[in-house]
């Protein structure tokens, strides 16, 4: 029984396009209740929101071109309100239930679009990552995400929550076919030189190793030496390297900071006007973000630009940094007030490096502590999302972590 997972808002939407055989034939997808869907009105995880929008008069972009591919829409999942939080609970439609750890949340805000591929009851699944939301439920769930470089894939017919970090992201149960998705997403936008190319230069970050729990740090350190030690996939041992000399917590400030702004300038006026009901912490977030202003910010977007220019000069084409996804498993369900802000804080160190930087993540499940599942991700440069697809489908077939 699919209910029991509490992943979908309405599972009976299904789409297709009549005729279409593509790399995506027979498999079937759920998608994140922010989307366009021709007929359809998206609620964005609130009912306010669904009460004051109409049906969408086309479908956006990046679904038809799964459509079009051979894949079959079945079903909308569920998301935290206004896709602003990172746990995946919604007090207006209850939280999905994490298949891999039933009794921890699991994560968001894409979180029926995690669960319904976690239980299996869809082939692959399409959520939004602004702040970790694809990256963070995939962990939780112990399945395998993608963030894509910022801007490369169309953001058209999304809900907006951020423009300046907004993603369409995805996630599957293998990473062939998260490769095989991210073809069809990425599409003409590829950079076809980075296909088929392996990495020369893997670099450790210490701050973001720091970030993670002690047990977390032991147990997704063992798989990264696992991984890296596929000779014939790298041409050099990976480095310890330093990343944010101003810290991780200043970048997760300078992130939250500029989000906040681009949330407000987005939303704040159908906050005003509608005063749609929140849950506590949702509601605390918008209004802190309605107090922020641009013009008292230049160092939080100064800071972005510089991330984004320091880890391209990194990374560049065929450099490669290996990181915690989150800082450790989900938390309990139970999880709130300040025990939950901090946690969010400390997740969110670790979310920002991709986040602020524009550049591609993928987080795959190497393991549990606790019976919970934890993910190990990497980032690559800018536009070097089918090489970073590639390589981690050719390392894993090599190398058997779980």
């Amino acid at each position: 029984m699919t209910q029991k997972w509490n992943a979908f808002v309405n599972e009976q939407w299904t789409m297709k396009s009549e005729g279409a055989e593509g790399p995506l034939t027979g498999l079937s997808f759920g998608v994140k209740d922010v989307f366009e869907l021709e007929g359809y009105t998206a609620s964005a995880g609130n009912p306010d929101w669904l009460r004051t929008h109409q049906p969408a008069a086309q479908t956006a972009p990046a679904i038809q071109r799964l459509l079009d591919a051979g894949a079959v829409l079945q079903g909308t999942t569920h998301t935290d309100e206004l896709m602003y939080s990172l746990n995946g609970q919604n007090v207006h439609y209850g939280t999905p239930v994490n298949p891999s750890a039933p009794d921890r949340i699991p994560g968001g805000s894409s979180s029926g679009s995690a669960v319904a591929v976690a239980a299996g009851l869809r082939d692959f699944a399409i959520g939004t990552d602004t702040g970790g939301s694809v990256r963070i439920p995939a962990s939780y769930c112990g399945i395998y995400g993608m963030r894509p470089t910022h801007g490369l894939i169309d953001i058209g017919g999304v809900i907006p929550l951020a423009h300046g970090f907004d993603t369409v992201g995805w996630m599957a149960n293998s990473a062939e076919l998260l490769q095989r998705v991210g073809q069809v997403l990425i599409g003409e936008g590829a950079d076809e030189s980075c296909a088929g190319a392996d990495f020369e230069h893997v670099y450790l970050p210490e701050e973001a190793w720091a970030v993670a729990e002690p047990e977390t740090a032991q147990l997704l350190q063992a798989a990264a030496e696992q991984l890296l030690q596929q000779g014939e996939k790298l041409s050099m041992q990976p480095q310890p390297v330093a990343i944010a000399p101003e810290g991780l917590a200043a970048w997760m400030t300078a992130f939250r900071t500029v989000q906040g702004i681009e949330i407000w300038e987005e939303h704040g006026e159908w906050v005003q006007e509608v005063q749609p009901v929140f849950a506590e912490d949702i509601d605390g977030r918008f209004r802190w973000a309605s107090t922020l202003r641009r013009e008292d910010s230049n160092d939080d977007f100064a800071l972005k630009e510089a991330v984004r220019s320091r880890l391209q000069e990194l990374l560049g084409e065929k450099g490669l940094l290996v990181l915690p996804t989150a800082t450790g498993p989900a938390p309990q369900l139970h999880i709130g007030g300040e025990a939950n802000e901090q946690r969010r804080s400390q997740t969110m160190q670790l979310s920002s490096i991709a986040g602020l930087s524009g550049l591609p993540q993928v987080t795959i499940p190497v393991g549990t502590i606790d019976g919970a599942p934890v993910g190990l991700s990497f980032i690559a440069g800018r536009g070097q999302d089918l090489r970073l697809l590639q390589w981690v489908q050719a390392v894993l077939n090599s190398c058997s972590l779980m």
